[in-house]
């Protein structure tokens, strides 16, 4: 809870007119099976108590948050009003990390970012990576941008040159996201 949303949320409150949720993920889990049914119920548990607008759900998460974001926007399709993955991906890097796992929604298809794309379908999605990254290949964004551009989805991809995995700093620093974001409603 110290970088990415949270800091972004502490640094600017004033563009965060919003309930947030942030679950958070045991150091050994991934965002698949119960950590992302656990943190759908999350959010269904604050939208009743807070009485939020389930039209104006947005999903974004960084690193491993980031596969979460395609993970859960994949699963639950049409849910969100948009998304900004930020240095995600559908596949696992090829050597390095071992805390990220193919979507498990795309297993066994020949083209995983296309299957995504298509689970994902029209939902409103800004793309963010650093083109530095040596923890997750920027080249994960990119094809999910491609992805989606093909599939008829009129996804943004912002690459930051210069920037590693810290992605998370320029994107969710940038006003012009939440004010994208925050514009964006489901079936509107």
């Amino acid at each position: 809870t110290q970088v990415g949303l949270p800091s972004a949320i502490r640094w600017s409150r004033e563009r965060f007119e919003a309930i947030v949720v942030l679950p958070q993920l045991p150091a050994d889990r991934t965002w698949t099976g119960d950590m992302a049914e656990m943190a759908m119920a999350a959010l269904d548990a604050a939208v009743a108590e807070f009485h939020g607008d389930e039209n104006r759900f947005y999903l974004t998460g960084l690193s491993l948050g980031g596969y979460g974001t395609w993970a859960l926007a994949a699963a639950h399709p049409g849910k969100f009003a948009a998304i900004a993955p930020v240095c995600g991906g559908v596949m696992p890097p090829p050597e390095g990390t071992t805390s990220v796992v193919q979507l498990p929604a795309t297993e066994g298809v020949a083209d995983p970012y296309a299957e995504t794309a298509r689970l994902v379908g029209a939902t409103p999605s800004w793309i963010f990576h650093g083109a530095d990254d040596t923890v997750i290949p920027p080249s994960e964004s990119r094809r999910m941008a491609e992805a989606l551009k093909a599939a008829g989805n009129e996804a943004r991809f912002t690459e930051f040159p210069g920037v590693g995995h810290g992605a998370w700093d320029p994107a969710y620093g940038s006003a012009e996201l939440w004010a994208w974001m925050f514009a964006q409603q489901r079936g509107g």
